[in-house]
């Protein structure tokens, strides 16, 4: 006869065995994606009068400008544009980045010339460089979702007034 300490001894081994499988079947938590990058992109100059600058977002949405030549602000600026739209902008970016660590240029089908170039780097908090050169001139269906994609981020970032294109007394087009 099987008494009452054994069938209570055998529910709370079958109660633990089902804890431990349990916990053995969830596998390890990982992320298909790297650790959070700082995105920064470098615009360029052109023939003409195209705005120079670099801005570089943070994971955290801290958003820095660098005006260098044919923007409205020369020189440094920061504003808060929130982990949102960080988020929002890798994730925009996610289908032109190369693989981790490496540099990558998109290709073109036809090229026009004299237009800018943009260099897009993610930086890993390791600071492993991921790099992706791009000529606005570079023109495909893909080159011109990417050029859509640049050319709003002034507007998308909050920094439009300050990139925007200015033209000064003395300085010379390039």
């Amino acid at each position: 006869m099987v008494s009452f300490p054994r069938i209570a001894l055998a529910s709370v081994l079958l109660s633990l065995g089902a804890c431990a499988a349990t916990a053995t079947a969830t596998p390890p938590e990982t992320s298909s994606q790297p650790a959070a990058e700082t995105i920064a992109v470098s615009v360029g100059p052109c023939f003409g009068f195209c705005p120079v600058y670099t801005v570089a977002v943070s994971p955290a949405g801290t958003v820095t400008f660098n005006g260098e030549r044919h923007t409205a602000e020369l020189g440094a600026k920061t504003r808060d544009a929130g982990p949102a739209e960080y988020r929002a902008l890798a994730a925009a970016l996610a289908s032109y980045r190369p693989a981790t660590g490496t540099t990558g240029e998109t290709s073109c089908e036809t090229r026009i010339s004299d237009q800018s170039h943009t260099r897009i780097t993610w930086t890993a908090p390791d600071k492993t460089v991921t790099t992706l050169d791009h000529d606005k001139g570079c023109r495909s269906a893909t080159n011109e979702q990417l050029n859509a994609l640049l050319q709003d981020l002034p507007t998308r970032l909050g920094i439009e007034p300050w990139a925007r294109q200015q033209t000064r007394p003395g300085v010379s087009r390039g």
